[in-house]
């Protein structure tokens, strides 16, 4: 049977051996790493636990060593980031995964100790699920949480194996993370809204039929737009978009008006001859464009449509930039609906979540990324919770096991 999530709330950790699933996959270049935001979302779930006098013990995988040694992935490398970013010592435990040397350095710790494992990546069984491995890793502690919400659409041992050998939970960044996704999806304040973007129809079909059973205003930008439109019958000259998806857009048209959801096109486009910085380009009508142009932004009189809705709705999803952003200047739009957006949110007029690793950078570009009310750091988690999709890693925190007591 399946029960409600199970938060830290209420549960004594003291003494015990706390085994916390984390996301510290963070980008590196030249040795040195490039964005700490994973790190700094482990902070809440791992300081709590410790303060509360658990040993806890950090699990993580690393790049994609496929089941390997990989020295450069070795998470030794974050030791000095995380415990920067804890504010506390961390004692980077050194294995293999398969001689057990390790058990001995988890049955020594204290109470307060922060224990970081190596890569769960480095042993075969993580990424197969493999039970023997899952168990290994169940044995070293009393109790598991799962805080990365970001690789919960893996069925891994570390995210989802391990949880049926020890009483799980979730940690205050996965607990944040679903009750985010379930004020715009769950149980939404309407009137609810919903930006996706992108460059392709393909890697989102799910999440549009999803999506368009749930909301009310549906804006689609991007290159997914110029599907759309040429499903519509509307010359999109040399711009990026797929004809072979025209049936299934017209399909998701068609569900959207069954459920009485609005799907906002473009009315007006930025085009040019050439995709490069600053190249020369027009705003042209959506049935004016050019046969050898392409779009590559949303129009100024969209923009403006859109952010008028904006001022009626009470709950806004983003997922995608609707133009190229990172190219100036057909980031514009991006721009301008975001501010919006960060602005009613300010106001408190508007809820908004977002996700997607575009969407972040196109928000950070814009300088609004801490004004929305939350910013989902997950990619592919998020994308196949927008598809009505369970997680296993979620899935596997509200299996109920009467044989194991907490």
């Amino acid at each position: 049977m399946t029960a409600p999530l199970r938060i830290l709330d209420g549960i004594d950790v003291t003494g015990k051996r706390v085994v916390v699933r984390t996301d510290l996959n963070v980008p590196m270049k030249n040795g040195r790493i490039t964005d700490n935001t994973r790190l700094r979302h482990a902070v809440p779930t791992l300081v709590e636990l410790a303060d509360k006098r658990a040993i806890v013990i950090v699990l993580s995988h690393f790049e994609r060593p496929c089941g390997k040694v990989v020295p450069d992935y070795s998470l030794a490398l974050l030791r000095p980031a995380l415990e920067t970013s804890l504010q506390r010592t961390v004692h980077f435990v050194e294995t293999d995964w398969r001689d057990g040397a390790h058990r001995s350095v988890v049955a020594t710790a204290k109470p307060g100790d922060i224990l970081l494992m190596e890569n769960t990546r480095f042993h075969p069984g993580e990424e197969e699920n493999d039970p023997d491995f899952s168990r290994a890793l169940a044995a070293l502690g009393d109790i598991y949480v799962n805080d990365a919400f970001s690789v919960a659409h893996r069925a891994h041992a570390s995210t989802e194996g391990i949880a049926q050998f020890l009483p799980s939970f979730a940690g205050r960044g996965m607990q944040a993370e679903l009750s985010a996704l379930d004020l715009v999806l769950g149980n939404p304040v309407r009137t609810v809204g919903a930006v996706i973007g992108g460059s392709k129809v393909s890697t989102k079909i799910p999440v549009l039929e999803n999506l368009v059973t749930g909301v009310d205003e549906l804006i689609i930008g991007g290159g997914m737009a110029n599907t759309f439109l040429h499903a519509r019958g509307i010359n999109v000259g040399r711009s990026l978009y797929e004809p072979e998806l025209a049936e299934t857009a017209r399909r998701i048209m068609r569900k959207a008006e069954a459920h009485s959801c609005d799907i906002v096109l473009p009315r007006d486009v930025v085009v040019a001859k050439d995709f490069a910085l600053n190249a020369a380009h027009a705003v042209v009508d959506i049935r004016s464009v050019p046969a050898d142009y392409m779009i590559l932004d949303i129009g100024p009189e969209t923009a403006t449509d859109i952010i008028e809705q904006f001022g009626d709705l009470k709950t806004l999803l983003w997922n995608g930039p609707v133009g190229a952003f990172e190219t100036e200047p057909f980031g514009r739009s991006t721009f301008a609906l975001a501010r919006e957006a960060a602005r009613l949110t300010k106001a408190g007029r508007l809820l908004t979540v977002a996700g997607g690793g575009d969407t972040v950078a196109a928000l950070s570009a814009a300088g609004v990324e801490k004004d929305f009310s939350y910013v989902s750091m997950a990619g592919g988690a998020f994308l196949e919770w927008l598809e009505g999709r369970g997680l296993p890693g979620v899935n596997a925190l509200k299996t109920f096991r009467q044989d194991i007591k907490i």
